[in-house]
């Protein structure tokens, strides 16, 4: 990691945990607390998913669980889970969480999860300043050329990445991984796709053609696509 501290969150229901692992974040030299919550309705309102590039959280929680909370986010940033019973790790795990750590935490998994966090992180960055990045998809790190991608395609709460080899389901929201993609190279047409510029093939006032596949271009959006071409 560079010098620059991971900026870290706690939500957590209990007092006592929650100052447990405030004195392990703040005792990690690569982590800088920046927000602990008691509960998942304070750090939903202040919107902790983009203030965090990391965050601890509780999974069992009040009115909004730890999973309801991660539903909601706009962003995902590293997320390890908290529990005191490992019940909930396989469905931590659908959610692409980066680590699930059982209550009361033991110092050697706490930085396993802190280290697999810095990694991600890191590989993050480092893709941004190259022609690749990775992603999350069926529980493994893919590595995905911005070059290889036919569109993205909305699917819920997930989205489907279309590229020349394959296809990877990822969990994300359109908006949070449309901030990750060149501006240059992509532009979305619609609520529900993302094309790549290099591979559009026929367009008409309604309809672009990306690859023999044909997909409606909202008519809010139309101007901005045909800027992009240049035309």
């Amino acid at each position: 990691m560079n010098t620059e501290k991971v900026r870290t969150a706690i939500i957590d229901a209990s007092d006592s945990h929650r100052r447990n692992l405030a004195n392990l974040v703040e005792n990690n030299s690569n982590l800088l607390l920046t927000a602990c919550y008691r509960n998942a309705i304070q750090a939903k309102k202040e919107k902790v998913e983009l203030k965090s590039s990391l965050i601890f959280l509780d999974v069992e929680m009040p009115l909004i669980t730890g999973f309801d909370l991660l539903e909601s986010f706009e962003e995902r940033p590293e997320v390890v889970l908290l529990s005191d019973k490992p019940d909930y790790a396989l469905k931590a795990f659908e959610y692409n969480v980066t680590d699930y750590l059982l209550k009361p935490l033991e110092m050697k998994r706490f930085e396993i999860a802190v280290q697999k966090s810095l990694n991600n992180i890191k590989l993050q960055l480092d893709s941004k300043a190259h022609d690749h990045f990775f992603v999350k998809s069926n529980f493994r790190k893919v590595k995905i050329n911005y070059c290889d991608i036919k569109w993205i395609e909305a699917l819920g709460d997930y989205i489907k990445l279309v590229t020349k080899k394959s296809n990877h389901v990822v969990l994300s929201s359109m908006k949070a991984f449309e901030k990750q993609l060149p501006t240059e190279q992509f532009v979305r047409i619609h609520k529900s796709y993302i094309i790549n510029l290099n591979r559009v093939e026929k367009l008409n006032h309604s309809i672009v053609e990306v690859d023999g596949k044909s997909m409606p271009i909202s008519r809010n959006r139309k101007t901005n696509l045909m800027d992009a071409l240049g035309l």
